[in-house]
């Protein structure tokens, strides 16, 4: 973000300013200019859309072997180890289910605390 800041205002102010006042490496700034796109294939673009919909659709707790299974049965070739790194890049965090357990016990025979006024 700090990067596409400096580019979209360097008609305005010189590079050097801009790059010691959002504390970036002038050298660190022109090497994100001069670095080319990454362009993602279509396969690996239908592909990132179904981890997405399967993650949601399972209320994101599809861990990368469950999800590996559930791509292989449609028809999708990849490892567990690409899945692994696609959830990572794709930020598809698992999140642990609990449980519900029942922590009041009001069907008891004890006598019921009162704070009243003294």
């Amino acid at each position: 973000m700090k990067y596409g800041f400096i580019r979209d205002h360097t008609g305005d102010w010189p590079v050097n300013l801009l790059c010691e006042i959002l504390a970036v490496h002038r050298s660190t700034y022109y090497d994100w200019v001069n670095r080319p796109c990454k362009v993602i294939g279509p396969e690996e673009l239908v592909l990132r859309r179904r981890m997405k919909g399967l993650f949601v659709a399972s209320r994101e707790s599809l861990g990368s072997r469950m999800m590996m299974e559930n791509l292989q049965n449609e028809g999708f070739v990849l490892g567990r180890d690409r899945v692994r790194r696609l959830m990572k890049a794709l930020n598809l965090k698992v999140k642990q289910k609990r449980k519900y357990k029942i922590t009041t016990d009001s069907k008891h025979a004890f006598p019921v605390a009162y704070s009243g006024p003294s």
